[in-house]
């Protein structure tokens, strides 16, 4: 039987926007030789018996249920370098098409590319891509609702530590000024190393709502608080 790493504590399923859901959980890893407890998010896309999932996280088996009463797993999505961990899981169980940014190394051998312009698994979306990032990085464009934002590490919307820190995270975190709301994600900024014109290519897009793989989703005004941040971090 193959192995995967197991499911750790997360909340509940909800509906954020309409056929748009979002779940938290904790993520456990190792980075700088420290133990690093916080929080994730994975957003689930409905369209009709169809789930697509974005930056996944193990459920499990109550959470599992209801996933599967919303429909049927059918696509997983790997937008950035640093998540991926429970992709295996629901590719395996779910036998689902993986759809991995260029330059990650896929989980399966007929997994698709991600790239912008060509076909994705939703209706009405389209791929942002960091061109500058040194890492490899996407944000998923819903032309819905306004404009919806899919973001995985790059944007953050982290308010104050949630259920799923422990207490050494929360204060290394709190110095490293992660609970900022409308971020561009700490880690993320320091080991991409960026470039302004990114951040100026995102901003030409219409959005009103953004949900990122950290932090809580931001609605309505997502596009004035993200934009304040970019100026701030990248001043003309």
């Amino acid at each position: 039987m193959t192995s995967f790493p197991p499911a750790l504590a997360h909340g509940t399923i909800e509906e954020v926007l309409p056929e748009v859901f979002l779940v938290t959980g904790a993520m456990e890893t190792v980075l700088m030789e420290l133990d690093w407890q916080f929080s994730r998010n994975m957003i689930i896309v409905r369209e009709g018996e169809r789930l697509v999932l974005i930056n996944s996280v193990r459920l499990d088996d109550q959470g599992l249920a209801a996933l599967d009463s919303l429909g049927q797993v059918t696509d997983v999505i790997r937008l950035g370098a640093l998540h991926g961990r429970d992709d295996a899981f629901y590719l395996d169980r779910y036998q689902a098409q993986y759809w991995v940014m260029p330059g990650l190394e896929p989980e399966q051998q007929d997994s698709k590319t991600l790239a912008e312009g060509s076909p994705l698994p939703l209706a009405g979306a389209s791929l942002f891509q960091f061109k500058t990032s040194k890492l490899p990085e996407g944000i998923l464009h819903l032309q819905r609702d306004g404009g919806i934002l899919l973001a995985c590490d790059a944007l953050q919307n982290w308010v104050q530590p949630d259920e799923h820190f422990c207490d050494a995270s929360r204060q290394r975190m709190e110095q490293m000024g992660f609970f900022t709301p409308a971020n561009v994600g700490p880690v993320w900024l320091q080991a991409a190393e960026p470039g302004a014109e990114d951040f100026v290519r995102l901003r030409a897009l219409t959005f009103r709502h953004a949900l990122c793989g950290h932090g809580e989703p931001l609605l309505e005004d997502a596009h004035t608080a993200f934009s304040s941040s970019f100026n701030r971090l990248f001043p003309c």
